[in-house]
């Protein structure tokens, strides 16, 4: 899934693009993609954008009339410039300068598009996250150990934090050498605030390094460069260790068992539960 310096690379090229242009129309090709009715998609016509914002991992292109797109890619979903019809082709935006499209591998269909018409109706879409290169460190403290929940899952809820997801959260992790299933409450400041300096750097550089002045085409979860993220097996840039993962439902958590958790292999639900006694405690065991 796109996240927060993924989408700032789109937003950075459709500001250059689209913003002070006209939306002539916009083509839907999968009835499922849009979720409002009211107001009507053929009310955004001619519609000027005003600027191009971000809520959470949504896209939104504010227009003329206080109406807002919201677009969400989810998993799969990806924009391009200039668009054509291919396979997996859900809608066109046709701008007075050129045609966006946006396009969704595979069969399921999870990529959604919203039409509202005010700042209220927008805000109720936001989860409520706060702005991770934004906020200071004694709200990031506060929203952390509010609740008591994994470092892993913590990062990721978007009413927490805004856009981070799967991937980032695993590279902030590493950085910051803590354990993706490390409880929250069980933090010291010191590791409150490692974790705080660490997503700031990665989603920082990440930022930087997928700025474009072209509009970026090869938008995806796994990169060579990463550390840890998509890398199982493959060795720790740090300590040359294999690269660990815990495999949940679709997603999974990679992470260096020598850097984050000590040395422990932590149990992964489906191979531990097979291997049993078999399944190796430690990296120097594996």
């Amino acid at each position: 899934m796109p996240e927060l310096p993924d989408l700032s690379a789109y937003l950075e090229s459709l500001d250059r693009l689209v913003r002070n242009r006209r939306l002539v129309t916009v083509r839907l090709f999968n009835p499922f993609l849009l979720r409002t009715a009211v107001p009507p998609i053929g009310a955004v016509e001619g519609k000027r954008v005003r600027e191009l914002r971000r809520i959470g991992k949504r896209i939104v292109f504010a227009l003329e009339d206080d109406l807002f797109l919201v677009l969400h890619l989810m998993i799969a979903g990806r924009l391009h410039w200039p668009g054509k019809k291919t396979r997996g082709t859900l809608a066109f935006f046709e701008f007075e300068n050129g045609t966006l499209s946006l396009t969704e591998a595979g069969s399921k269909r999870r990529a959604s598009l919203h039409l509202v018409q005010g700042e209220a109706a927008l805000r109720a879409m936001d989860p409520g996250g706060v702005e991770p290169l934004e906020v200071k460190l004694e709200e990031f403290s506060s929203r952390l150990k509010g609740e008591n929940h994994t470092l892993k899952r913590a990062l990721t809820d978007p009413r927490l934090f805004a856009g981070i997801g799967n991937a980032y959260s695993d590279e902030i992790l590493h950085h910051a050498k803590l354990s993706p299933i490390a409880l929250t409450r069980d933090l010291s400041p010191e590791d409150v605030e490692r974790l705080y300096r660490s997503t700031k750097d990665v989603l920082q550089f990440w930022a930087r390094k997928l700025r474009t002045e072209s509009f970026p085409e090869k938008v995806t979860a796994f990169r060579e460069e990463m550390a840890v993220h998509g890398r199982y097996r493959k060795p720790c840039p740090v300590c040359g260790a294999p690269v660990q993962r815990i495999v949940y439902a679709e997603n999974e958590t990679n992470y260096c068992a020598r850097c984050q958790t000590g040395g422990k292999i932590l149990a992964d639900r489906a191979l531990s539960r097979l291997l049993k006694k078999s399944w190796p405690r430690s990296i120097d065991e594996l």
